[in-house]
């Protein structure tokens, strides 16, 4: 019998467990371990931010689902990483506390034989002195709990301008280094939205506030991509979107301070410069979970499996940006030194970031961490937990399945406002995500063909689509397996 630990119940980990308990007997052991007690489909965090959704309407309680599934659930947070056991313990085993209320503090050693660390990011948002969500005016929609603070703050502003107030809106990334520029890029473009809808969008100023060297690099270097009949650079699709819309930009921003209505930046130039606001959303750095490893003699080897990120199969070696290449990149997301430990998703260290990296003239790096988030996330666990159901099936490790963000592709569905029939999305597909300059020389490092966007009431009712049938999905309802990652 097998027993499978998996850390963190967000989109890797949720879809790692689910597929294990599907394709394993019931005689082998799956346990998740998170402190979050509900499951919530982040992409849709946006509406609730505009409020035209509920938080309740994006997730569910974790406990019950797990129950009638037959998977152990904890609701706790991992503390160490024990991948030899100690003296008093031979298996390996992570250390955790539980953050339930009846069992609140109580620490546990949750043995297995094997391991996958789904814990994510930690939202870094003290990275950025006065990025705090709720307060200095500025908010943020990375969690379902910011999000419904993110609809109050907005909704008090709307109030304020349906008065005769005219306001200053920023919205974008609140760190040199921060990722997830897609997530700010809907927010901004369903705020502009819902702004006209409310008949009050000529009191606004909206300002878009990035670390991008250019719009429409999402930490992925841009894209040459195909729009309706055209081919088109990203940075120029967005531009078109955002002088539509009247939508300001600032890029190549490393945002470092936030007081009460105020941003201070430096910008790629060394220029220290502020921007105000009524209302801010800025997505903060994301960072490991600072775990600690230690052997069996309880020696520290947190190097061995952390790297602010969990280590995996990729080649971490420092070399030149001009020598990266996308077979840096890993494959199986094992850990090298411990085979029995995997890191889908965000919880694995990108080899080096996709976007140039570019320093101010002051010395600062400003440029964006990698993306992994979404549809990455569940293929990449997906990945994993068949390599365990097949190393667990044939009694020996078997990695048959593989899978690099160098040769995979991606569909991102933005909502750029939402309403049934006067909503909008932005639909982009990439392929592969982290660009193949060698492969492809001459359509910036993707395939053409395999890159396009598109923008329409389609997008929306696609993404509203989406919502409903990952939700699905994610209860494990009647052949949930059919829907793709």
């Amino acid at each position: 019998m097998a027993k499978i630990v998996v850390l963190g119940a967000g989109i890797s980990g949720h879809v790692a467990a689910s597929h294990l308990r599907r394709k394993l007997s019931k005689k082998h052991e799956i346990v998740v371990v998170s402190p979050n007690s509900n499951y919530q489909w982040i992409p849709s965090n946006i509406w609730v931010g505009i409020g035209r959704m509920s938080s309740k309407q994006i997730l569910f309680p974790l406990a019950p689902v797990y129950k009638k599934k037959g998977i152990t659930f904890k609701q706790a947070k991992a503390l160490t990483f024990h991948p030899e056991g100690d003296a008093q313990e031979t298996k390996p085993y992570v250390l955790v506390a539980y953050v339930e209320p009846q069992k609140k503090g109580q620490q546990e050693k949750v043995t297995y034989d094997y391991l996958i660390n789904a814990t994510g990011p930690k939202l870094n948002f003290e990275a950025t002195s006065g990025l705090i969500p709720g307060k200095n005016k500025v908010y943020s929609v990375c969690t379902y709990t910011h999000a419904d603070h993110a609809w109050q703050g907005l909704h008090q502003l709307i109030q304020e301008m349906k008065a005769g107030k005219k306001a200053k809106i920023l919205i974008g990334t609140g760190h040199a280094k921060s990722t997830c520029q897609g997530a700010a890029f809907e927010y901004i473009l369903n705020v502009e939205k819902e702004l006209e809808k409310y008949g009050i969008r000529d009191m606004a100023t909206i300002t878009w506030l990035s670390n991008e060297y250019k719009l429409g690099d999402f930490g992925m270097d841009g894209m040459l991509l195909s729009y309706k009949g055209m081919t088109m650079k990203s940075h120029e699709m967005i531009e078109m979107i955002f002088e539509d819309r009247n939508i300001n930009w600032i890029t190549g921003a490393g945002v470092y301070k936030i007081e009460d209505g105020l941003a201070y930046y430096e910008n790629l130039d060394g220029a220290y410069k502020t921007e105000s606001f009524d209302f801010a959303m800025l997505i903060p750095a994301f960072s490991g979970h600072g775990f600690k490893a230690y052997n069996k003699a309880n020696e520290d080897i947190t190097n061995k499996l952390f790297n602010g990120f969990m280590i995996v199969d990729a080649d971490y070696t420092e070399k030149p940006y001009e020598n990266w290449s996308v077979t840096d990149w890993p494959e199986t997301y094992q850990n090298p030194s411990y085979h029995n430990i995997f890191a889908p998703g965000i919880a694995f260290a990108p080899p080096h970031a996709i976007s140039k990296p570019r320093t101010s003239k002051n010395g600062t790096p400003i440029t964006p961490a990698p993306p992994r988030t979404g549809m990455p996330s569940g293929i990449t666990a997906k990945l994993v937990a068949d390599n365990i159901i097949s190393s667990i099936k044939h009694g020996k490790p078997i990695l048959q399945h593989k899978g690099s963000l160098g040769n995979m592709g991606a569909t991102c569905i933005a909502s750029a406002g939402y309403g049934l029939r006067s909503g909008s999305g932005v639909s982009i597909t990439t392929f592969p995500i982290v660009p193949d300059y060698h492969k492809y020389p001459k359509t910036q490092g993707r395939q053409l063909n395999k890159t396009f966007g598109d923008i329409g009431l389609a997008g929306h009712w696609l993404k509203l689509t989406l919502h409903y049938a990952f939700l699905y999905k994610a209860k494990m309802k009647p052949f949930w397996w059919l829907i793709p990652e």
